[in-house]
C-alpha cells in the first residue's frame, strides 16, 4: 500500500508563489510516475504535471508550462510542485498521486492508482 500526504497549499496574491510538497511512503517507488492535479469547484479533476520517479523526465498541463515546475527528491521520498506567477485561474484542491508501472506519465486521473488527501490552494486577484 502506498500512502501520498500533501502540503503547502493556502491563501496566494495574483503573481505569487507556493510550493507544494507531497510525501510518500508504503513502499519503493522506483517505477512510479507522479502526478499533481487539480480540481477547482464544479469541474472535473484535470491533470497539472508529472514526474517519472527513475527518470525525473516530466510534462506539464500546456497552462502550466513556465511557471510550474515539478521535481522529486529519492531520498526524501517527496515530489514537490513550485508554482510561480500563480493566477486567479489557478485556484483549486491540488491531489499527487502515483502511477504504478507506469512506461509513460499520462495525464487521466482513472490511470492513477494512489491519492493524496488534496491541499487548497487560493490565489487571489
Amino acid at each position: 500500500q502506498v500512502q501520498l500526504v500533501e502540503s503547502g497549499g493556502g491563501l496566494v496574491q495574483a503573481g505569487g508563489s507556493l510550493r507544494l510538497s507531497c510525501v510518500a511512503s508504503g513502499r519503493t517507488f522506483s517505477t512510479y510516475v507522479m502526478g499533481w492535479f487539480r480540481q477547482a469547484p464544479g469541474a472535473e479533476r484535470e491533470f497539472v504535471a508529472g514526474i517519472r520517479w527513475s527518470s525525473a523526465n516530466t510534462a506539464y498541463k500546456d497552462s502550466v508550462k513556465g511557471r510550474f515546475t515539478i521535481s522529486r527528491d529519492n531520498a526524501k521520498n517527496t515530489v514537490y510542485l513550485q508554482m510561480n506567477s500563480l493566477k486567479p485561474e489557478d485556484t483549486a484542491v491540488y491531489y499527487c498521486a502515483a502511477d504504478r508501472y507506469a512506461a509513460n506519465i499520462r495525464s487521466k486521473p482513472r490511470e492513477y492508482d494512489y491519492w493524496g488527501q488534496g491541499t487548497q490552494v487560493t490565489v487571489s486577484s
